[in-house]
């Protein structure tokens, strides 16, 4: 399918439930280096998936420190639809209904509730990290391949 054409079918699986999103919907989407909204023009390629900036100056800054809003950007990633949950960030185990947590504008289900403990009781900006941070996301999430 060209990429313009694809409808990601697939949802954000959590405990049993699927919320859709169409590629490259951006509407929700923050910029991970100013949390801004964002604008298709200003992109860059991450983990195979496409993340969005405010403008270009962030684009930039995010080239040259890629790691420094890896967990912003991936979490982005699963925000715009183009990655999806499939096992708990913390374990790499299977997801349980019953575990979900509000992290950021993504809810974030987890294998067991002290999983989920430890993503509840950090701060904030600590949470982001914990679930959307690239080891964590590389046991919890995978991006799509939209050129199928």
């Amino acid at each position: 399918m060209k990429k313009s054409c694809l409808l990601l079918g697939i949802g954000v699986v959590l405990g049993g439930f699927a919320a859709t999103a169409t590629a490259a919907d951006t509407t929700a989407a923050a910029c991970p280096v100013s949390g801004k909204p964002v604008q298709q023009t200003a992109t860059a390629t991450h983990h195979g998936g496409t993340v969005y900036f405010c403008c270009k100056k962030c684009q930039k800054a995010f080239k040259d420190d890629a790691s420094k809003f890896a967990s912003k950007a991936n979490q982005q990633l699963v925000v715009t639809g183009q990655a999806s949950q499939e096992k708990c960030p913390i374990s790499g185990g299977t997801t349980k209904s019953g575990t979900e947590f509000q992290v950021g504008n993504t809810e974030v289900a987890f294998c067991c509730k002290n999983c989920r403990k430890k993503v509840a009781e950090a701060t904030a900006s600590d949470r982001v990290d914990l679930v959307f941070g690239d080891q964590p996301f590389g046991k919890g999430f995978v991006v799509h391949d939209d050129s199928e």
